[in-house]
């Protein structure tokens, strides 16, 4: 089996391959062009999107070629994979400008040098497609029967699937023809939820060039506990610093389940294998592996630097040491605090609870806890009249709030 194709096993990111002896032959006889597809239905991808891409990044390093393909063209009609309703119809101007933000975090993560990776756009083919041309070339290739065969058209036809979504896997399976035409890919790599599409993809090609491609799909992560993996609170994990900040962002991988920290480790950094398991070995401190997947994963999409801060942020929440201007804070009038600051309405203000009724019910469950103004210690409060003074607050007029075991809140006074 070629190397990469085990290190890609190895490390947890093989699911589903159209033949995988096929593409190993392949890679041992040079460098194979490859293709991920990304579609800009937001202006920032999540951290479930980026999964092709670390395995992009692990066959770039070893010598394959890669393509990120932005999806403005697909992006116009909605791909129904994995989806239960319609999607919501973006204006043109949306969806460029959602690329060019999408263009960007990929090019920070993989460093497009146009030649070894590059982008590559299918608005520049399907914008100007003839719609009656495309069904002669195209369409007179895909049985229906078949398509109804793949999961995501079979889930949606239980719930509705318009004409428009049932066009989508034609598109993107002429998207794998043009890409093979214009640079010679063979491959294309994506989610599980991808698998109807590719393997149709692959087939176009076979059927209109007679050659032979591939499909390579990765699994779609979810936690130990089978929640879907990047999800928080505040929901999806964005890569984008103004939705997810880089401590929240920190903190979702320092918080990780036990069971998980292996196979994140693995997948998400690109730590040695020997290293990864090191880190979880039996008798080991987890949270030691914990922080360190953390510094690793943000450091990949934020940077060094701001990883540092997160860490030191993270720790001065947690153990009173690093810097507490780098945990997240809010700002809130003395005023209240000189009045007596109900504890409820506190915990609602700061951000930490979505509603009053759910601060009320934190503060009954013994959620809520409050920095000692000498030592910082935190301390429970459970009663819900319960009201914060001025004599909580440090020197500096500030204090800290914890909601629940995780969430830490610095909170200024002005």
């Amino acid at each position: 089996m070629n190397s990469i194709i085990n290190i890609l096993k190895t490390r947890g990111f093989v699911s589903q391959c159209t033949d995988i002896e096929g593409l190993s032959k392949l890679m041992d006889d040079g460098p194979v062009t490859f293709y991920e597809g990304t579609d800009p239905t937001g202006k920032s991808l999540h951290i479930g999107h980026m999964v092709p891409y670390f395995a992009f990044r692990h066959m770039r390093q070893a010598g394959h070629k890669g393509i990120a393909l932005l999806g403005t063209g697909t992006a116009r009609i909605g791909d129904p994979s994995g989806r239960d309703c319609v999607r919501k119809m973006l204006s043109y101007e949306q969806l460029d400008e959602n690329t060019e933000a999408i263009r960007c975090q990929l090019d920070r993560f993989v460093g497009f040098d146009d030649k070894n990776a590059w982008t590559a756009n299918n608005k520049d083919w399907l914008a100007s497609l003839n719609y009656i041309d495309f069904l002669r070339e195209i369409g007179s290739h895909f049985s229906v029967n078949r398509m109804l065969s793949f999961e995501a058209y079979k889930t949606r036809l239980e719930t509705g699937l318009s004409f428009i979504e049932f066009n989508y896997q034609l598109l993107q399976s002429y998207d794998f023809l043009e890409l093979y035409r214009r640079y010679g890919c063979r491959l294309q790599i994506g989610g599980d939820d991808q698998w109807g599409n590719i393997v149709a993809g692959a087939e176009l090609i076979r059927r209109i060039e007679g050659v032979e491609v591939f499909g390579l799909t990765f699994p779609l992560v979810t936690t130990s506990d089978g929640k879907k993996m990047g999800k928080t609170v505040k929901g999806a994990l964005f890569l984008d610093p103004l939705l997810t900040t880089p401590y929240e962002f920190f903190q979702y991988w320092r918080n990780v389940q036990d069971q998980d920290i292996l196979r994140f480790l693995l997948m998400f950094t690109f730590l040695p294998v020997d290293e990864c398991n090191s880190l979880c070995e039996a008798g080991k401190n987890p949270n030691e592996a914990k922080e360190r997947l953390a510094w690793e994963v943000t450091s990949l999409i934020h940077g060094k630097d701001e990883a540092d801060k997160a860490m030191s942020g993270a720790k001065a929440a947690f153990s009173g040491s690093g810097d507490k201007s780098e945990m997240p804070c809010a700002e809130l009038p003395l005023s209240r605090f000189q009045a007596g600051y109900n504890i409820a309405d506190l915990f609602f203000d700061a951000g930490l609870a979505a509603t009053k009724s759910e601060s009320r019910r934190l503060v009954q469950q013994g959620g809520a806890f409050v920095s000692s103004p000498q030592d910082g210690e935190l301390s429970v409060i459970n009663d819900h009249l319960a009201l914060i003074g001025t004599d909580r607050l440090n020197i500096k007029g500030e204090l800290i709030l914890r909601a629940g075991k995780k969430r830490f809140l610095l909170i200024l006074t002005k």
